[in-house]
């Protein structure tokens, strides 16, 4: 009798313990394991690698765009001032129209007295994520680039202390300078500041960047494939990174000789970044072009040689990649490139006058 008594106290006694070890337990908060929320298991299928490989690639746009206000606004007026000219006809926007992707859609771009510019006018929108400017490089940054054409005699055709001069006698732009660079006022530094600032506002978002950041149904099917194909074939060698290209300089050419394939004698132009070094390596090497909005941003390549984006791709397929791409798979590829085209902010227009 007392044994079973004795047995059932110490039992009582041990489960007591147990108990106050376990509650223990319970409060140690360095033994829980981290608790996880419950998800549904996915029912998609996993992306193809080559999808996988292409979202490491490349790098999707900022939502927002954070710059100086008033600085801004400055420059967005100045962008479309053609008070900048020699002339009084022609602004920043008449090579780098918004309503034409931030181009001008000529092969090559007309100068003050209607003068036949050398080269195709790229693409003004998303430039900042460039590592350089202009086809060859010569410009640093934004700041340098705006800088060029004002004093271009076959662009704009201007100087700059005549630019100076012009918008000094400006009531309205020496106040608004005065807001925004209180210390300098009307510089050419500021002036180029100013546009520089606005160019940084020229951000398009477009399917694919929804795509980069997992929305599988940003695109559809045929861009999907295109997609595919796009990091398949080799595209992502030249074309990665925030601006899908713009980071590197390539040889036009890089397979297969491309002047050959056109067809025409050489121009100055052509020699590409070799005007700017002197250096024979350097022959025919050009700044990569972002692709984003390049569906509309023809006639296509530094020369306008090619007025399709389905010729642009099967010409660069072979060129850079030795690649003689089907129809089905250029057909394809031009889908996804037709992805990139994304929305100009509002702000970018100037507000309508009264």
């Amino acid at each position: 009798m007392r044994l079973r008594t004795s047995a059932r106290l110490l039992g009582a006694l041990g489960a007591a313990t147990l108990s106050a070890v376990a509650l223990e337990a319970c409060r140690d908060v360095r033994e829980r394991p981290p608790a996880r929320e419950y998800t549904e298991p996915s029912t998609r299928p996993a992306p193809p690698p080559e999808l996988r490989r292409l979202r490491a690639s490349l790098q999707a746009l900022p939502e927002q765009v954070e710059v100086d206000s008033r600085k801004m606004v400055l420059g967005r007026r100045l962008f479309h001032d053609t008070a900048l000219s020699n002339d009084n006809t022609l602004s920043c926007a008449s090579c780098h129209d918004l309503d034409r992707a931030g181009t001008d859609r000529r092969v090559s771009s007309l100068g003050v007295r209607s003068q036949v510019g050398p080269i195709n006018s790229p693409t003004v929108l998303n430039s900042r994520y460039n590592f350089v400017q202009f086809w060859d490089g010569r410009a640093r940054d934004l700041r340098e680039q705006a800088a060029g054409p004002v004093a271009n005699p076959a662009e704009m055709g201007n100087t700059w202390p005549n630019v100076v001069a012009t918008l000094t006698r400006s009531p309205e732009y020496v106040s608004a300078f005065r807001e925004s660079y209180p210390a300098a006022g009307v510089t050419m530094e500021t002036v180029c500041d100013a546009i520089a600032v606005y160019e940084e506002t020229l951000v398009t978002p477009s399917p694919v960047d929804r795509f980069l950041r997992g929305d599988d149904l940003a695109l559809n099917d045929e861009q999907r494939e295109g997609a595919r194909l796009f990091e398949s074939v080799g595209c992502t060698t030249c074309h990665s990174g925030i601006n899908i290209g713009g980071s590197s300089f390539q040889k036009m050419g890089a397979v297969r000789d491309y002047f050959a394939l056109r067809g025409t004698p050489l121009t100055v132009a052509d020699a590409g970044r070799f005007n700017v070094t002197h250096r024979e390596a350097d022959r025919h090497f050009f700044k990569v072009p972002t692709l984003r909005q390049v569906a509309e941003t023809g006639p296509w390549f530094h020369d306008g040689h090619t007025t399709t984006l389905e010729d642009a791709v099967r010409t660069m397929g072979a060129v850079q990649l030795g690649r003689d791409l089907d129809a089905t798979q250029v057909q394809r590829i031009a889908a996804f490139l037709r992805a990139m085209t994304g929305t100009i902010p509002a702000s970018a227009a100037l507000p309508p006058t009264a």
